[in-house]
């Protein structure tokens, strides 16, 4: 993997900011394996950002539990087809072009371990739209039909003990047992891992932050 740089978030922050003023709208992906504190430093971003920015996670896209278990996926949920490739694809694809009338993305519910449509507007005066997800810089189809669609992609990195410790503890959050939380974390999320971190040369920086999350 590239030598990531050390940034504290304020200075991503203003990476956002001046990627907003480049254009009409910008795409900008956040990517790394899971655990690494994505949705948390997209939400930071969007946040400071303000009302011209949105923030479109790419878990919106989970396929539901009901056909995870019909395809016989339900015990690698999260893994890279678990998820409506093309249906991100066609999205981000709308947000690129400033459609003259809102976009309804579909958002991911922990709390449901369900994806739920038309949950995130993102109307027209939106200047910036931040998405997160595992597999933006997948190089094979139809998730390289993603990388061209972003002005800019971060891909995130975290020391991968701290890593597995947050990913277990998000695990035991909703639900699961010590142990499966453990196995979970140490197995199905592993080995997504190993794919993605081989996806961060893609990417136009690559960042462990100043200050990571505990």
């Amino acid at each position: 993997m590239p030598t990531a740089r050390v940034l504290a978030v304020d200075e991503l922050v203003a990476r956002a900011r001046a990627l907003a003023d480049a254009g009409p709208r910008q795409l900008l992906g956040i990517a790394g394996p899971p655990g690494a504190g994505k949705s948390t430093l997209a939400e930071r971003v969007v946040a400071a950002v303000g009302a011209t920015a949105r923030l479109v996670p790419m878990d919106g896209f989970h396929l539901a539990q009901a056909e995870l278990a019909r395809l016989g996926r339900a015990g690698r949920k999260g893994a890279v087809d678990t998820f409506d490739a093309n249906g991100f694809v066609s999205l981000l694809r709308r947000l690129r072009r400033l459609e003259p009338t809102s976009v309804w993305a579909p958002t991911f519910r922990r709390d449901l371990e369900e994806p739920v449509a038309g949950a995130i507007e993102v109307p027209p005066e939106v200047r910036l739209v931040v998405t997160e997800g595992n597999y933006l810089l997948l190089s094979t189809f139809p998730w390289d039909e993603i990388r061209p669609l972003l002005h800019e992609v971060w891909f995130l990195d975290l020391d991968a003990e701290l890593r597995l410790r947050r990913l277990t503890a998000r695990h035991q959050a909703y639900g699961r047992s010590p142990r499966e939380a453990q196995e979970w974390a140490r197995g199905s999320d592993e080995t997504n891992a190993t794919l993605v971190i081989d996806t961060a040369a893609r990417a136009d920086l690559v960042v462990r932050l100043a200050e990571p999350p505990a």
